[in-house]
């Protein structure tokens, strides 16, 4: 009796142990992408950073074009009285002109620079609040691996795994307008 109930339990250890095993080394690993792409062009704080993003350069852009309205008021002073003014005269206006020039050069320089670096602080914010959000999101879904496709170097995935419309619905849901 005792010898029967052991090859009973022992068959059933058997078979507890091939299922623990099994479940452990085929269990399907949950894996999916999202088009970094879409996922961008759709996110509200990638449309407001770059909306944000454009104002200032509208503004960058007006200055601008006020210096160059100033260089160009002064060449045409220049060219309007340098029939009339004294060798020191003429002098002083193309001295006034290469300054508003030089002025409005540095200026544009400086204008670059600053919309290059606005544009990367920018956009590295919103990319941190994604990758922080994509980082929870897979732990709560229990995903081993989300890969981003960018510029296809994703040759094929079953549409299936594509998460990019639930990932930008849930960042919209969460999403909350910055005050100004």
């Amino acid at each position: 009796m005792f010898k029967h109930l052991r090859l009973v339990l022992e068959a059933l250890i058997v078979v507890l142990l091939i299922l623990v095993l099994s479940f452990q080394f085929f269990r399907k690993e949950k894996i999916a992408y999202v088009d970094s792409a879409k996922l961008l062009s759709n996110y509200k704080a990638m449309t407001d950073a770059r909306k944000d993003f454009e104002a200032k350069s509208k503004q960058w852009q007006a200055n601008i074009d006020t210096l160059m309205q100033g260089v160009q008021q002064a060449i045409h002073q220049y060219e309007k009285d340098a029939a009339q003014g004294s060798e020191k005269e003429k002098k002083m206006a193309r001295e006034l002109i290469a300054n508003k020039q030089k002025q409005m050069q540095d200026y544009q320089r400086a204008i670059q620079q600053n919309a290059q670096q606005e544009e990367a602080r920018l956009n590295q914010q919103v990319i941190s609040q994604v990758n922080s959000f994509m980082m929870d999101y897979g732990k709560q879904h229990h995903y081993k691996l989300i890969l981003v496709a960018s510029n296809g170097n994703i040759a094929y995935a079953d549409a299936g795994l594509d998460i990019t419309d639930d990932i930008v619905n849930q960042l919209n849901k969460s999403y909350k307008v910055p005050v100004k």
